[in-house]
């Protein structure tokens, strides 16, 4: 009796490994078999890169591709937002995947044949538009996958969900936009997704490689700005007037102490930054006002109130001590990446099975943001980093994200396509 319950319990764990290995073998076939198509996908995107609200042409190209392959895309969702559905040939639930969208206001500087050279308007100016965070390769990648997907249809036990979603940068002053707006617009319902995946190309890590934790990945960030009103005269008699600047300076001096002597830093990282200030126009003027702009990073959400308190009664107390008067504005910002535990493990066996166990690495938090976390908010979600690092290049020598020299290998996708494919796979069959 003990040795038929042990098979009763061993059966399903042999029963799915044998699947996972039919289908690792048709993912590596199509992958392969797509990747010089989704490569040039690619350099079409990043040579026509778009700002966020914005992605009109990139919005059209995505739907033509899903048209081509065989689906009916739902278009202006989130204003540029694009989502197609799969309906497996078996039943089961649904796997929603993502990938954004959207390019920054940013010069390129490399010699790309496939460089962007596309112009935009931010905040009121013309500037130069750039695929200078890898969305260009998220979106080709998800391609590819839908591509993969739909080849095998038949054997997919439940629904699949494609979201391309614009406007991860962040939506222009005055506008909605994003993985929020997406939310907000109902695309994780109808039908009701049971999980999402996302993933992020990194110029800093070797191709071939994943990067991903359990818990917090990416910090919640709050964008603010404070506002400081003195008394404007002229620089040679300051004691006839109220200083905003040097108001502004001590606040920033308190500012920096937040982390430093509130924060308690073992258990979670946070940032408080200030970013711009803006005031005066001559040497010998006491200007009457001023304002600046900072970030809020935070891996833990009681960290996170504690700054925002004791942000609100430095700004409050330096400008009472100065006899100025200010205000502070802070914006909802983005939550936390965070990579529900139990779905973590669950998937973690897929990582290592694809990339290989010693290419997936358990990386410490990162005090940048995503709003990928939207969809976590509401569903269990899954996000992880691929490799865009050459191989044989410095990883440490890797232009950062956000800036004009910033390149990441059309090789990397490769990864990207099985990764997101068998993870979709795996979590179907399992449930």
């Amino acid at each position: 009796m003990a040795k038929k319950i042990l098979f009763l319990i061993i059966f399903p764990s042999i029963v799915h490994f044998s699947q996972a290995q039919k289908f690792d073998k048709q993912i590596n076939t199509l992958a392969t078999q797509y990747e010089a198509e989704v490569i040039e996908l690619r350099h079409w995107f990043h040579e026509h890169a778009e700002l966020s609200n914005r992605e009109f042409q990139t919005a059209e190209r995505i739907a033509k591709e899903l048209k081509s392959i065989g689906y009916a895309p739902q278009t202006g969702i989130a204003k540029t937002g694009v989502v197609a559905i799969l309906k497996g040939g078996k039943p089961g639930p649904v796997v929603a995947l993502r990938a954004d969208i959207d390019g920054l206001p940013v010069k390129e500087r490399g010699n790309l044949k496939w460089a962007s050279n596309q112009m935009g308007e931010y905040n009121g100016e013309q500037v130069a538009v750039m695929h200078a965070c890898g969305h260009d390769t998220h979106i080709s990648i998800l391609l590819g996958v839908a591509k993969m997907l739909f080849k095998i249809k038949d054997q997919v036990p439940g629904t699949v969900k494609f979201i391309f979603q614009p406007a991860e940068e962040g939506a222009p002053v005055g506008e909605e936009g994003g993985a929020k707006l997406m939310v907000k617009e109902g695309v994780l319902k109808n039908p009701d997704v049971d999980a999402i995946f996302g993933l992020h190309i990194s110029a800093d890590t070797p191709v071939g490689e994943i990067e991903v934790r359990s818990k917090g990945i990416m910090a919640a960030v709050n964008s603010f700005r404070i506002d400081i009103k003195g008394v404007q005269t002229h620089g040679s008699a300051p004691w006839s007037g109220v200083d905003p600047i040097v108001t502004a300076a001590q606040m920033i001096n308190s500012i920096q102490t937040i982390v430093s002597r509130n924060m308690k830093l073992i258990d979670a990282a946070a940032v408080v930054t200030i970013g711009a200030i803006h005031g005066g126009v001559r040497s010998n003027i006491i200007p009457e006002d001023l304002y600046m702009l900072g970030t809020i990073r935070t891996l833990d959400a009681e960290m996170k109130t504690t700054v925002h308190q004791r942000l609100r009664e430095i700004v409050e107390h330096v400008a009472k001590a100065n006899n100025a008067e200010a205000t502070l504005e802070i914006d909802e910002g983005y939550p936390i990446t965070y990579n529900e535990p139990e779905l973590y493990d669950q998937m973690l066996p897929t990582l290592n099975r694809i990339a290989g166990a010693d290419n997936v690495k358990i990386i410490s938090a990162i005090t940048g943001a995503e709003d990928f976390s939207f969809f976590q908010e509401k569903v269990p979600g899954l996000y992880f980093f691929v490799g865009g690092c050459p191989s044989g290049n410095d990883t440490k020598k890797a232009a950062p994200h956000h800036t004009p020299d910033f390149y990441v290998d059309d090789s990397g996708m490769l990864l990207g396509m099985k990764t997101m494919t068998a993870l979709t796979l795996d979590y179907l069959n399992k449930k």
